[in-house]
């Protein structure tokens, strides 16, 4: 071998070392990569994607965060009152049956909804549309069986809807809303409480049963049929039977509302004032009280 020979295959060795060393280099340098497809592989196999981005100290991106806060909801779902075609009738009234056959399964989905939406309560006021209207019509037919005129069945329906209905229901919601998240949480956290929304969404729940039962059933009977609104003792009978379970109806669905999270305990004691019920309508039937009567004369006196 020439010198010249042993140069030039000395020199293509060093070249050959050169590029390997490179490549090496390249190649490592992409598997520390913070945005290399390598590493995103081999983390993406070990840990679960995140739901929501984060910032570095672990807590969610403040777009995220306000995303999730009760003002964003609360301004979502009064948005949505003003889109009729976007709320979800069928399904509103398919829970509006199943209230009376098996709540049971409308809680279900209220947990189908916390884990797809991250919120127990509604977002779709299609439900609360047609309470309304089912409040409107039955308060009609009350001003028609009790011989109202128009103005008078006018007043009667801005009473029913307005105190009734919308005030009375922002009370019990708040009170069951404080009651709940202060005595009957298992442990007290800001990352499990009770929402004023579902809250309000359950008095409605319970409240829609009632409503049908003593605003549009009973109409039937007070002045026809029974004629409840009488002193005989098969009028307040039925009609007080009515109350009962109309009530009755009303307890054991909030009952089953707050019973359905999973971050509450003693749930029962909700079901407690059953007992008074049922004490109030023996004493009922036993002195003749006439709750329907009662309810009649005061929409007469609140309307004059």
């Amino acid at each position: 071998m020439t010198v010249q020979e042993a140069f030039s295959l000395s020199q293509t060795s060093t070249i050959n070392s050169t590029i390997t060393s490179f490549l090496e280099l390249s190649l490592s340098s992409e598997r520390v990569q913070p945005n290399s497809p390598y590493q995103l592989v081999s983390i993406s196999a070990m840990l679960p994607l995140p739901t929501t981005s984060a910032q570095g100290n672990g807590v969610p991106g403040s777009r995220d965060a306000a995303r999730h806060t009760a003002g964003a909801k609360r301004y979502k779902y009064l948005r949505r009152l003003l889109h009729f075609k976007a709320m979800d009738f069928d399904f509103a009234v398919w829970q509006m049956l199943y209230l009376f056959t098996s709540p049971q399964r409308v809680y279900r989905n209220f947990h189908y909804r916390k884990q797809t939406k991250d919120q127990w309560a509604r977002d779709d006021p299609a439900f609360l549309v047609l309470l309304s209207v089912w409040l409107c019509v039955s308060t009609l037919g009350f001003g028609l069986v009790l011989d109202m005129g128009f103005v008078e069945t006018l007043k009667l329906l801005l009473w029913v809807v307005f105190i009734d209905c919308i005030g009375t229901g922002l009370l019990i919601s708040t009170i069951m809303w404080v009651v709940t998240n202060k005595y009957l949480l298992k442990q007290p956290s800001r990352d499990y409480d009770v929402e004023w929304g579902y809250a309000f969404d359950v008095h409605l729940n319970a409240f829609y049963p009632l409503l049908v039962i003593l605003h549009f059933l009973q109409l039937f009977f007070i002045n026809h049929i029974v004629v409840i609104n009488s002193d005989w003792f098969l009028g307040y009978f039925v009609g007080n039977t009515t109350w009962l379970i109309a009530i009755g109806y009303y307890l054991y669905i909030t009952f089953l509302g707050y019973n359905a999270l999973p971050f509450l305990n003693n749930t029962v004691v909700l079901l407690y004032p059953f007992a008074l019920l049922v004490l109030v309508y023996v004493l009922s039937i036993s002195l003749g009280w006439n709750f329907t009567r009662g309810l009649c004369w005061f929409y007469k006196y609140r309307v004059q």
